[in-house]
């Protein structure tokens, strides 16, 4: 299983041999990944060579080969980053469920298998707990279950949610984004500093966070004391 990074250079890679005919500078896939330094390309590619995924041709330069490619892409199809490229960018930190219109170079949702997510910490589905955000964990998730934007996964702890059918131990997959409607499911920061999950309600000048367990207190604060983090999309359960 690659990471959401290995995927997406290995993309771009592929994408810019099949239209070129040789492959991108150490410059270009960094500024193609969004990173900082062309070091993380380097980890990237010893990652993507030590698991047999492309071959370096060594004392060339710019001489990148594609051995094979994971289940979920099509090999005979044009990659997509790159015709997204030329038609005004690509932005491969955001993840997309609708593969076959955004990466053509990718199986249908359906048989594209998974992704990894960052995994963000566990969020109190009971009381708000600050949320540990440990940007080294990771959850593979099957990419049928997102859509357009970016996503990211936070283990639940608690028993808030059990009647919208969110249990302590699940994880559930966030849409990240500043806005809600009425009656979505969402990860609220309250004042700053507390994270939770819950049912958003808007009441006059209001905001109303909603539990799902008549055991727990609905709470209401001013609309400057919370801002919205991410609704949620899915949810995974290990049994």
């Amino acid at each position: 299983m690659l990471t959401r990074k290995q995927y997406e250079l290995l993309v771009y890679i592929d994408s810019h041999l099949k239209q070129t005919g040789f492959s991108p500078s150490f410059e270009e896939m960094k500024d193609a990944l969004n990173l900082r330094s062309k070091s993380g390309i380097h980890r990237l590619i010893s990652a993507l060579e030590e698991r047999g995924y492309i071959a370096r041709r060594h004392h060339r330069a710019r001489a990148l080969d594609v051995l094979r490619l994971p289940d979920n892409m099509i090999s005979q199809e044009a990659s997509s980053p790159a015709a997204a490229e030329a038609s005004g960018g690509f932005d491969p930190k955001v993840i997309r469920g609708d593969f076959t219109q955004r990466f053509s170079g990718v199986r249908t949702a359906s048989d594209a298998g998974a992704i990894e997510l960052p995994l963000y910490g566990r969020i109190a589905a009971g009381l708000p707990i600050e949320a540990l955000r440990d940007t080294d964990a990771h959850i593979e998730v099957p990419m049928a279950l997102l859509g357009a934007g970016e996503h990211y996964g936070l283990e639940v702890s608690g028993d808030s949610m059990i009647e919208a059918g969110i249990l302590d131990g699940d994880t559930v997959i966030i849409l990240k984004g500043d806005s809600a409607e009425n009656g979505q499911i969402v990860v609220a920061l309250v004042d700053d500093a507390e994270v939770t999950l819950k049912r958003l309600r808007r009441k006059g000048n209001s905001i109303a966070l909603e539990p799902c367990n008549e055991r727990y207190e609905t709470r209401i604060f001013p609309p400057d004391r919370v801002k919205v983090q991410g609704r949620i999309v899915a949810l995974m359960r290990k049994y």
